[in-house]
């Protein structure tokens, strides 16, 4: 089942960007940072995608702004994995803090299910804009952050590159400022995004080594029960766990002892 994706899964692997760059082609969006999604409006109207009908969408939030609001969102969200049958436990509690890792593993998690219901294809009979939309009003805040930037731009470039002699005008002291301001803006965005990458790889990277330490922990565990500790297969095991220097040939050395003790187990049962 989608819904029972183990933490190692692929799913999990899927970057920042691709989550979204999915979520922004998908609902017609321009979110810039996974915990812009924190609200779950976005995590219901991908539902809505994947299963038309079964969202309640006048009940979506879109425009929550406080963690009471964003809760209500996510209601929404578990009501519609109860009438689906998904067993999938959404964290509310930490999602509405708006932490990046926990927002980009649901939402990883979501990609991965919305992925295996529809095969990866888009409905392009969906009109996420409209689907959003209640009495012809607009009420998604990343479209309305979108088109007024779009707007600020043009008025920008306008005012900028034409003056009453159509000219364009002598860069000022203050216009040099603002460019310089704006620059600095932009490299630290960029900057910014550059370490919540950073932090979310080395968060998924620290997930990893302690997944497969957990495992490494369990074998050791394993390898002390008494019945089995002074097996031969035990004992290789424990020579490779308990190497001292990652390139000591520790694998090596447990083969030829596992080899001996199999070698002088076959010679006793030849002798009996």
């Amino acid at each position: 089942m989608a819904s029972n994706i183990g933490m190692m899964d692929g799913a999990y692997f899927v970057g920042r960007n691709e989550i979204l760059t999915w979520i922004n082609n998908c609902l017609q969006l321009n979110l810039s940072r996974i915990e812009e999604a924190a609200s779950g409006a976005v995590q219901c109207q991908m539902m809505d995608l994947t299963h038309p009908g079964v969202v309640p969408m006048h009940k979506v939030n879109f425009d929550a702004k406080s963690e009471y609001d964003y809760i209500q969102n996510y209601k929404v969200l578990q009501d519609v994995f109860n009438k689906l049958k998904i067993e999938k436990h959404i964290e509310v509690n930490k999602l509405v803090k708006a932490r990046p890792l926990d927002n980009l593993e649901f939402l990883q998690w979501l990609k991965r299910y919305c992925d295996s219901v529809n095969g990866g294809i888009m409905n392009e009979n969906y009109n996420p804009i409209e689907r959003r939309c209640k009495g012809g009003k607009e009420r998604v805040r990343g479209s309305v952050k979108a088109s007024k930037s779009l707007q600020s731009n043009n008025s920008h470039h306008h005012s900028a590159t034409v003056d009453s002699g159509g000219m364009r005008p002598k860069p000022g002291r203050g216009s040099t400022g603002s460019i310089g301001g704006h620059n600095s803006s932009v490299d630290i965005q960029a900057l910014s995004n550059e370490i919540t990458d950073l932090k979310l790889s080395v968060d998924l990277l620290e997930k990893e080594r302690d997944f497969y330490f957990a495992k490494l922990r369990d074998i050791e565990i394993l390898c002390q029960i008494q019945e089995l500790e002074e097996l031969p297969v035990a004992v290789a095991i424990k020579k490779i766990l308990y190497a001292a220097d990652a390139k000591e040939p520790a694998l090596e050395e447990a083969q030829e002892y596992l080899a001996e003790a199999l070698n002088a187990s076959e010679e006793e049962g030849e002798e009996a």
